[in-house]
C-alpha cells in the first residue's frame, strides 16, 4: 500500500479525487495540503485522509509519494522540497515554468532515486492509445497530418494566477497546449521546425494568449497542428484528434467517446467508450507501477522537458517573427545538453 499526500486542494484537485476510489486496494491518501486549511480539511474528509494541513513539511513524514496540483509557479519549489525528502512525485502539468527549474527537478529526482512523473492524462485515454496503435501499425497507411482541436471556455476569477504570464508560465499554449505537443511528439516522432501564433483577442482576461495555433513539421515529413482556445462560447470541433493517413482519416471525438475511421464517404466505428472521464485512475496506476517496479514513467521529466522546449522555442520564434528550429528535441533524443533558449 502506497501512502500519498495530495498537495493543492483547489479546483484541479477535485478532478483528481475520482482516481483514488478505483485504486483503494493500492493507494491510501494519508494527508491533504492547502494554503486554505478549510479546503484541505474538506478534501481530507472526502478522501478519508487522517491529516489536513497548510504546510507541506507537516505532510511529508506521513507519505511515500505526493500528487502536486498547485499553480504552475509553485511546482518547482514544492516539487524540490518533496523530492529532497525522498518522496515520489506525480506533478500536474506542466513540469515547471522554466528550463532551469525543470532540470532542477529532474536532477533531484535522479539524486534521490525516486519517480518523477508528469500528469499528461491524455496519454492514458483509450481513444488516444488506440489511435497511437493504428498510426504505428500503419493500419490505414502512412499518417501525414495530425490535428488536435481543443475549444473551450476557461475564465478563472478576477486576479487569478492563471491569467498572468509569470505565474502561468506563458499563456494557453504553454498551460494547456503542452498536453497536445506531448501527444504530437508521441504520435509523429522527432520535430524539425514549427511556428506558433497566439492572441488574447477574445480572451482579454489573459495576459498572454488565450487562443493559439501551433504547427510542427516532423522528420517523416508529417505535419502536426494544435488549435486551442479558452474563449469558445460554442464549438463544433469540441475536443477531437484527426489523423489523416493515406488510406483514410481517424477521428477521436472525446466528447462522444468514439474513435471513427472515415474514408470514401463512409464511417466505421472502431472504438466506443462510455466513460467520459480523463482516465486519471490509469495515469495514477502507471505512477504506482513505476514506484513498485522501479521503472521510468512514459511521461517522465526528460520527455516532458523536451515537449516544453518545443513550446519555448516556438514562443521565441513568434517573438522574432521567424520559424522555430526544433531539431534535437525529439522525445528519445539527448536532453541533458541543449542550447538554452526560451527561458
Amino acid at each position: 500500500m502506497i501512502h500519498l499526500a495530495l498537495i493543492g486542494c483547489g479546483g484541479m484537485s477535485r478532478t483528481h479525487r475520482a482516481r483514488f476510489a478505483a485504486l483503494a486496494h493500492r493507494l491510501q491518501v494519508t494527508a491533504t495540503v492547502d494554503i486554505e486549511l478549510e479546503r484541505a480539511q474538506k478534501a481530507a474528509s472526502a478522501l478519508g485522509a487522517p491529516i489536513a494541513t497548510r504546510h507541506v513539511q507537516e505532510a511529508l513524514p506521513h507519505c511515500d509519494a505526493v500528487l502536486i496540483a498547485l499553480p504552475h509557479h509553485l511546482h518547482h519549489p514544492v516539487g524540490m522540497e518533496c523530492l529532497a525528502a525522498g518522496k515520489h512525485v506525480l506533478m500536474e502539468k506542466p513540469l515547471a515554468n522554466t528550463e532551469r527549474q525543470c532540470l532542477d527537478l529532474i536532477e533531484e529526482a535522479e539524486r534521490q532515486g525516486v519517480v518523477l512523473m508528469v500528469a499528461y492524462c491524455m496519454r492514458f485515454h483509450p481513444l488516444t492509445l488506440r489511435m497511437k496503435e493504428l498510426i504505428d501499425a500503419k493500419t490505414y497507411g502512412k499518417t501525414f497530418h495530425v490535428s488536435i482541436w481543443t475549444e473551450q471556455y476557461t475564465h478563472y476569477g478576477e486576479g487569478s494566477w492563471a491569467h498572468r504570464a509569470e505565474t502561468l508560465g506563458g499563456g494557453q499554449f504553454f498551460s494547456h497546449g503542452c498536453h497536445y505537443v506531448d501527444i504530437l511528439l508521441h504520435y509523429l516522432g522527432n520535430p524539425v521546425e514549427g511556428a506558433h501564433m497566439g492572441t488574447n483577442f477574445g480572451t482579454p482576461w489573459m495576459e498572454r494568449e488565450g487562443t493559439s495555433d501551433a504547427f510542427i513539421k516532423f522528420e517523416s515529413g508529417a505535419v502536426g497542428y494544435h488549435g486551442g482556445t479558452w474563449g469558445a462560447k460554442g464549438t463544433r470541433l469540441g475536443y477531437a484528434f484527426h489523423a489523416q493517413a493515406t488510406e483514410g482519416m481517424l477521428e477521436a471525438d472525446f466528447y462522444k467517446g468514439r474513435l471513427t475511421l472515415i474514408r470514401g464517404g463512409k464511417e466505421e466505428e472502431l472504438l466506443q467508450v462510455e466513460d467520459s472521464s480523463k482516465y486519471t485512475d490509469r495515469e495514477t496506476a502507471h505512477f504506482l507501477d513505476c514506484i513498485e517496479r522501479r521503472e521510468r514513467p512514459i511521461t517522465d521529466g526528460p520527455r516532458s522537458l523536451q515537449g516544453l522546449r518545443v513550446i519555448w522555442r516556438m514562443y521565441e520564434a513568434e517573438r522574432n517573427k521567424t520559424v522555430a528550429d526544433l531539431r534535437g528535441l525529439g522525445l528519445e533524443q539527448p536532453w541533458r545538453v541543449t542550447e538554452k533558449r526560451g527561458k
